[in-house]
């Protein structure tokens, strides 16, 4: 599944980190031909938080999905 969000400072990059570790399956964060492990904090950090990033889950928990709609900006897409 995939998801457009907006990070908007730090804090939310370590809340979507933190409930991004928290998911026992692979969790990729991109934008054009840039792509970060969305589980790494600092790679989370390097990407320009002034887009809007893409989210693509390879699994699927209730939890994650809560605050990824938090931060969404577009729906999903599956």
């Amino acid at each position: 599944m995939e998801m457009q969000i907006k990070l908007n400072g730090i804090q939310e990059v370590k809340e979507f980190v933190t409930a991004a570790g928290k998911c026992d399956f692979d969790i990729d964060i991109f934008y054009n031909r840039v792509v970060i492990d969305a589980k790494s904090i600092l790679g989370v950090l390097s990407m320009d938080l002034h887009r809007v990033l893409t989210v693509r889950c390879y699994g699927t928990d209730d939890r994650f999905w809560k605050v990824l709609e938090k931060f969404a900006v577009q729906s999903a897409v599956a």
